[in-house]
């Protein structure tokens, strides 16, 4: 089979004119590669449906109201985890120069041309593809069985079992573990989770990191997905995010 016909690009449209959005919207229908999975109208709108949504492709556009297109990268950037790959559709082209700083993956004029707008979407397909490729094995690397926790300006070690969930926010990675709670001395939650038993931690939500053994309850939530109630004394509830709904199914026989 091709490749362009086994996996769909995840797609979510940022613009704060209507009429640019259905225009583009209409556009990408005429790719069957693509799939888009939501729209949004703002900066701030964006960043929370590319937390909930984890698309692979963001059009996004630079000037709108609040947070726009360049500041929802840095956003983004600024609390660490992986991202999802960027195009800018604007009718400025003084903002190039940053958008390629930020490492976006194109930058589209308006009015959008279906020629240039199919030159970005094999960019994109190509650069996803890539990433996707699988590497050459690593040796195995010894997991960590004890885990350093800063609460309170202490230092405290515990099991890496009894760690119920890690999440980041801002670049801070917060450890719960049955009786602390604090900062870990690690950047990004890949970096941690490549530390940990990939048997029992499961890559729940690009910001979470949980424990599959200190899942209390599964909910049913919006759209056919789930949140996972953990076994912390606050029974924190953590999105599942759509792309690990299958894998969590998988897991629970649901």
């Amino acid at each position: 089979m091709h490749e362009r016909a086994t996996a769909a690009i995840t797609t979510l449209i940022v613009d704060d004119e209507p009429l640019a959005s259905s225009e583009l919207g209409y556009l990408l229908k005429e790719f069957p590669e693509i799939e888009i999975v939501g729209t949004g109208t703002n900066g701030l709108e964006a960043i929370d449906l590319i937390d909930k949504l984890e698309p692979d492709l963001v059009f996004l556009d630079v000037q709108m109201p609040g947070l726009d297109g360049v500041g929802v990268i840095r956003k983004l950037r600024e609390r660490g985890g992986s991202l999802p790959h960027f195009v800018f559709v604007t009718a400025y082209d003084q903002y190039a120069v940053e958008a390629f700083r930020l490492e976006a993956t194109d930058y589209l004029l308006k009015p959008l041309e279906k020629e240039r707008l199919a030159e970005s979407i094999e960019r994109a397909r190509r650069t996803i593809l890539d990433k996707q490729k699988p590497v050459s094995p690593a040796p195995p690397r010894a997991q960590r069985t004890k885990l350093l926790v800063r609460s309170n300006n202490r230092n405290f070690i515990v099991d890496a079992q009894d760690v119920i969930y890690a999440t980041i926010d801002n670049g801070l990675i917060t450890l719960v573990a049955a009786q602390v709670e604090g900062q870990s001395n690690y950047r990004t939650i890949e970096e941690l989770q490549a530390q940990l038993d990939p048997h029992i931690f499961w890559r729940a939500h690009r910001s979470y990191l949980v424990n599959i053994n200190k899942i209390k309850e599964v909910i049913p939530w919006f759209k056919s997905s789930y949140q996972l109630r953990m076994a912390d004394a606050k029974h924190t509830e953590i999105p599942v995010s759509r792309v690990q709904t299958k894998r969590l199914r998988e897991l629970l026989k649901l």
